[in-house]
């Protein structure tokens, strides 16, 4: 056998496709070994092609996590398969993503057509077996390999930590050969504005009712960094937040009775944001009405969609 300082490096792009609320970031976040993407229960959560780099000593792999592939209802919707379907030509391996706690449906043999037409090796990922009986995760493997021509399946708990390893050890085993594409200490691309504004959605998710999570956008206005009056050499960064929903009766949801439910979120985003920075934060939310900006391909610019 050859030793790991025999092998050569690999590395390459890996992309985890599946419906929505499957247990991508969940995944991603795992894999690499902190948060990069944002995590709801509510479907649709990720809207951006998040990336995760994990580094081991034989390879590199860099995780784009993207939106889940659905059927449009919107302009925002077709604009985040479109996403998914550029990754999709641009990787070395994807992995499919297909939870073992509901049967297999209408969305998964959707996506399994989409990916007919890529090249890439497919890995059918079988996760959230923490939530399903052993007869259960058996069956869906089955069910799960007869859906594409697979490379891999592999049953994984991204939330015990079951098997992530040796999914790693695969996907690294399918890269190409080649050079680290990150420096070790980086674990994601995404810039700090889009992390900063993602867990204020996040934490917006946390809080409101079913009504508003699609129509939520947040942009970061303004980020000032200044030394801390409170720490000397310490840092204070100023966050001015917008949080946009599409109708004038959603505003009162994210605010609540006497600024009780934006308080919350705030007091939640910001203690990520502290982790996230390494500083003191001072963060200022406030929600503004941007009608059906789902629909509006300027608005739609203007959040960065």
């Amino acid at each position: 056998m050859t030793s790991p300082e025999e092998q050569p490096h690999r590395s390459g792009f890996v992309c985890l496709v599946g419906r929505p609320n499957a247990g991508k970031t969940t995944l991603t976040n795992a894999l690499v070994g902190e948060k990069v993407g944002i995590v709801s229960n509510r479907p649709q959560t990720t809207r951006h092609a998040i990336r995760g780099v994990v580094h081991k000593p034989n390879g590199q792999i860099v995780l784009v996590d993207t939106p889940g592939l659905h059927k449009p209802k919107s302009l925002l919707g077709k604009r985040l398969n479109d996403v998914v379907r550029d990754t999709l030509s641009d990787v070395d391996v994807i992995v499919f993503c297909v939870p073992a706690d509901q049967p297999v449906g209408t969305g998964d043999a959707f996506i399994a057509r989409q990916l007919r037409e890529v090249k890439a090796p497919v890995v059918v990922v079988v996760t959230k077996t923490d939530a399903a009986s052993k007869k259960q995760v058996a069956e869906q493997l089955v069910a799960a390999s007869r859906l594409v021509e697979a490379a891999e399946v592999v049953p994984v708990s991204a939330v015990k930590g079951d098997q992530v390893e040796l999914l790693e050890d695969l996907l690294i085993g399918l890269l190409p050969e080649g050079p680290p594409l990150y420096p070790e200490e980086q674990t994601t691309d995404e810039d700090v504005e889009r992390q900063l504004a993602e867990l204020v959605r996040e934490a917006a998710l946390e809080k409101v009712r079913q009504e508003v999570p699609h129509s939520l956008a947040v942009t970061i206005e303004e980020l000032v960094r200044r030394p801390d009056p409170k720490q000397p050499g310490g840092e204070l960064v100023e966050v001015h937040a917008l949080l946009h929903v599409e109708r004038n009766s959603q505003k009162p949801m994210l605010l609540g009775k006497g600024g009780q439910i934006i308080k919350q979120i705030g007091t939640e985003a910001r203690t990520g944001m502290e982790a996230l920075l390494g500083a003191r934060v001072h963060l200022e939310l406030h929600v503004t009405v941007l009608g059906e900006w789902q629909d509006d391909p300027k608005k739609l610019n203007r959040l960065g969609y």
